[in-house]
């Protein structure tokens, strides 16, 4: 299994997550890889993530590329026949690793999404939960997947799944992208209830508004285009 983690100035974070990572329960036999991406930070994370040198996977980024172009580049250098997302941050909870996974390894699902409204939801703005909610009713319009968070970090793949599909994105519209592209090849998306704490933007949330416009543009560019 391996786990792809996209950091961008996340030193106060970094440490913990990581630690948090390495020290989750995984199913029975399953071995763990972790791949961090260091997408040109300029905050010291990049020296934190040399200290793991061994023990895990890091690309040091020379520009900051985005999210999107960091889990592609992430996805360069995993091995696993499981790949899971993971933000440097402390919103989502890697003890729900186990939940994630599991349909995966029982081949009972390519996809599994970790549902923060299935789960626990811990402060979210309101404004957040309506663009997740816009974005979950037009997945289920456009796309005919009947899934409550398609905006969710937690994502779990089979390797060749992910590997097989044509990713352009470079921000937050991974998540879209991977949704329509998922979708569009047949793949039924499998959920699971996730814990989610939101963190706000003093102490580093990174997504904007207009990453909101853009995740809707792909939903329905990519509709339009198949």
């Amino acid at each position: 299994m391996s786990i792809v983690i996209p950091v961008y100035n996340e030193a106060p974070y970094v440490t913990a997550v990581l630690d948090a990572v390495r020290g989750a329960a995984l199913p029975a036999g399953v071995r763990r890889e972790i791949v961090c991406v260091n997408d040109g930070s300029s905050d010291g994370t990049r020296a934190i993530l040399d200290a793991y040198a061994g023990e895990i996977v890091v690309h040091h980024s020379a520009v900051n590329g985005g999210k999107g172009t960091a889990i592609r580049l992430g996805l360069e250098r995993v091995t696993g026949d499981v790949v899971v997302i993971q933000d440097a941050d402390l919103e989502y909870d890697p003890a729900d690793y186990t939940a994630l996974v599991t349909p995966i390894l029982e081949g009972r699902a390519t996809v599994v999404y970790g549902s923060r409204f299935l789960g626990s939801c811990e402060g979210m703005r309101w404004p957040n939960r309506a663009v997740n909610a816009v974005l979950a009713w037009l997945v289920r319009v456009l796309y005919r997947q009947a899934i409550t968070d398609e905006a969710t970090c937690y994502k779990a793949f089979r390797a060749d799944v992910l590997r097989g599909l044509p990713l352009r994105c470079e921000r937050f519209e991974f998540c879209p992208e991977v949704t329509a592209l998922l979708s569009r090849r047949g793949h039924r998306i499998v959920e699971v209830p996730i814990r989610y704490r939101a963190r706000t933007t003093n102490q580093g949330k990174k997504i904007r508004w207009t990453d909101a416009v853009a995740a809707v543009w792909t939903l329905v560019s990519l509709r339009v285009a198949e």
